[in-house]
């Protein structure tokens, strides 16, 4: 249980990782009001609507472009083993022994007397006082 929790865990900080750091762009074309195409790799494919020369001039273009940008981070830190410092080094030794220590499992033996028998009891004391469970 213990190692698929650890394994669940570092896919997640990883993936967490990549696409924190993933950037890509989205083009939409729209024609006038309409979505006419979508494109996350590339240019988005116009609709043949494009208005060129003299009539460009005389009308609005009824087609636009939207380019959306979503950028991922791109500065980690990162830390050299200079900054390794002897209290940080500390710190990571008494935290490695005490996570350990919450894992350890303790097996008691358990011991059976089946070999020996029971003690000798010269008087009955029950019998003697009359005490009897009812």
């Amino acid at each position: 249980m213990k190692q698929l929790i650890s394994k669940i865990s570092s896919v997640s900080l990883a993936l967490l990782v990549l696409f924190s750091t993933l950037s890509f762009t989205v083009e939409k074309h729209f024609c006038g009001e309409f979505l006419m195409d979508v494109s996350f790799t590339g240019n988005a494919a116009d609709c043949g609507m494009e208005m060129e020369g003299k009539a460009l001039k005389k009308k609005k273009n009824c087609c636009k472009d939207e380019i959306h940008n979503i950028e991922g981070q791109d500065e980690l830190q990162q830390t050299s083993l200079d900054e390794f410092d002897f209290v940080k080094q500390q710190f990571l030794v008494a935290f490695y022994v005490s996570y350990n220590d919450l894992f350890v499992e303790n097996e008691s033996q358990k011991t059976y007397f089946q070999d020996l028998s029971p003690p000798d009891i010269p008087k009955d004391y029950q019998v003697l006082y009359q005490s009897f469970l009812i």
